[in-house]
């Protein structure tokens, strides 16, 4: 959503799909000025508002919070599990999207998934146009006991006509990805597609010490 283009599209789609969960992501497009329009969202039954604030103003996000029903989600807010921690406990929010690679890697998104699950705190994983490699994490790390909110992983005919793993990410006609249950990310890397699609290769030698 995003200035004028708001209520009276999430009115028309909650009219259309009473029964579905249903959210709206705002990508810091509004102020703490526009917590009259959150409120009259509150009607609408979502299942959260995703970073309506700015990423850098927790504080506004807690009182925009004080102030509606829906549950805010932060999204770009949270690059660290330090940023997890200060949103909670400032109550800037009442669930997390979490992203790989923007909290740094597996060690701090276990650390946030951990936070969160032990505050009873809904965590979702979110997806950056991640090749298959990057999409076979996110759905290892979805697997993870916090996770307990669908996910933003796609299959990987959404964005790429030829994935570089195999077999490629797909999802069945329930909207699921079943996990791989093999040893490492469950997929391999398609080394013949990434020659193709390379056009340059560096060799890179260590010293011993």
């Amino acid at each position: 959503i995003k200035p004028g283009w708001d209520r009276t599209v999430v009115e028309r789609v909650r009219g259309q799909f009473p029964n579905v969960q249903l959210m709206v992501d705002a990508n810091s497009a509004y102020t703490l000025a526009d917590a009259p329009l959150f409120r009259e969202l509150d009607q609408f039954d979502l299942m959260m508002i995703e970073q309506p604030l700015a990423y850098d103003d927790m504080s506004d996000h807690a009182k925009l919070q004080g102030q509606v029903e829906t549950p805010i989600c932060l999204d770009e807010s949270i690059r660290s599990s330090e940023d997890a921690r200060k949103a909670i406990e400032m109550k800037a929010c009442r669930i997390i999207n979490v992203k790989l690679g923007r909290v740094g890697g597996h060690a701090e998104a276990l650390r946030v998934e951990r936070m969160c699950r032990e505050r009873n705190i809904p965590i979702w994983c979110g997806g950056m146009l991640e090749s298959g490699v990057g999409r076979a994490h996110n759905i290892a790390m979805s697997t993870l006991a916090g996770f307990t909110l669908p996910g933003d992983v796609s299959a990987s005919s959404r964005y790429w006509e030829d994935d570089i793993i195999t077999p490629s990410v797909t999802v069945t006609p329930q909207g699921t990805i079943i996990a791989p249950e093999t040893p490492g990310i469950g997929y391999e890397v398609d080394l013949a597609r990434v020659s193709a699609l390379t056009v340059r290769e560096e060799n890179f030698t260590t010293k011993s010490l």
